[in-house]
């Protein structure tokens, strides 16, 4: 646990610039329909010139310490669950098992870390908002927390937690179960050895894959997780989805179905370096403490 949680640590702050990049991108059709989309290089030079450096990291308190609860769950779990079906003989985990194992991981883990994202997201969201002539609501991350739940309560701490899960499962379907199985078939069908090669490439399959899957969800639960809560101070005191479906329904309706997967690129590039960075980290400091590769 303890392992995964530093390997994700690392992670997350070297690509944490891409995911507030990706997150304003993403709310930009909320805030205003008409708007433009600057793609992720305009985006994060419009946060830099107007909001400074610091800016591009608002919010990581929140996210490595969703990281500590959600990565070191899932990785636990999916191995717990690996462990328990079992592999071949030559070491190898059959797809379809990968796959359930991955997003019943993912699921549980997002479950129980949804109000730290909750707060990761309305962190990222806030310097937009503030631009836009909005008061800025928090001072901190420990600040939401404690806002968000004296407004919705403990229950609120949850809002957004079925297109969160949902995320997390789907995520986890492309990301453990394409690194674990590409790596399998790496070492199974090629002359390389269980080194930063292999890790290398079965992390490029792992971001490919999460990104390609997991951004719709991704879309829906940053829509939900960053509208104003209906006991918060709006004016008109009203949220815009009702759940899912509706915020699926309204996005298509609205903005055209390929906005489902807008931000693929930065969630992509976010993707690629955040897996590379933890599937090295987490394989090498594991080798380092003598446990058995992943």
């Amino acid at each position: 646990l303890g392992l995964c949680s530093i390997s994700a640590g690392v992670a997350e702050t070297v690509t944490f610039p891409i995911d507030i990049s990706k997150t304003r991108m993403q709310i930009q059709g909320q805030l205003n329909p008409n708007a433009a989309s600057r793609g992720l290089f305009g985006t994060m030079s419009g946060i830099l010139t107007q909001e400074g450096v610091q800016a591009l990291y608002q919010g990581l308190p929140a996210a490595i310490s969703r990281h500590v609860v959600y990565t070191g769950a899932r990785m636990t779990i999916y191995e717990r669950l690996r462990t328990m079906v079992g592999t071949r003989p030559d070491g190898s985990f059959p797809v379809i098992y990968a796959a359930a194992c991955g997003m019943t991981s993912g699921a549980i883990s997002q479950l129980i870390a949804s109000p730290t994202d909750l707060v990761k997201v309305q962190m990222q969201a806030q310097g937009r908002k503030v631009l836009m002539g909005e008061p800025a609501q928090y001072s901190g991350s420990l600040d939401c927390f404690r806002k968000l739940l004296v407004e919705g309560g403990v229950k609120g701490l949850w809002r957004g937690w079925l297109p969160n899960v949902q995320r997390a499962a789907m995520v986890n379907l492309g990301e453990l179960t394409a690194y674990d199985s590409a790596k399998q078939w790496i070492l199974n069908n090629t002359s390389f050895e269980d080194n930063y090669y292999t890790h290398t490439l079965s992390s490029i399959a792992s971001g490919i894959t999460a990104a390609t899957v997991g951004t719709p969800a991704e879309v829906v639960k940053t829509r939900i997780m960053n509208q104003v809560a209906a006991t918060g101070s709006s004016a008109s005191g009203m949220v815009m989805y009702t759940g899912v479906f509706d915020c699926v329904t309204k996005i298509v309706k609205n903005e055209g179905v390929l906005t489902l997967w807008k931000g693929f690129l930065p969630n992509w590039t976010r993707m690629a370096p955040w897996s590379l960075c933890f599937w090295l980290t987490y394989e090498q400091t594991r080798k380092t403490f003598g446990l058995s590769s992943f």
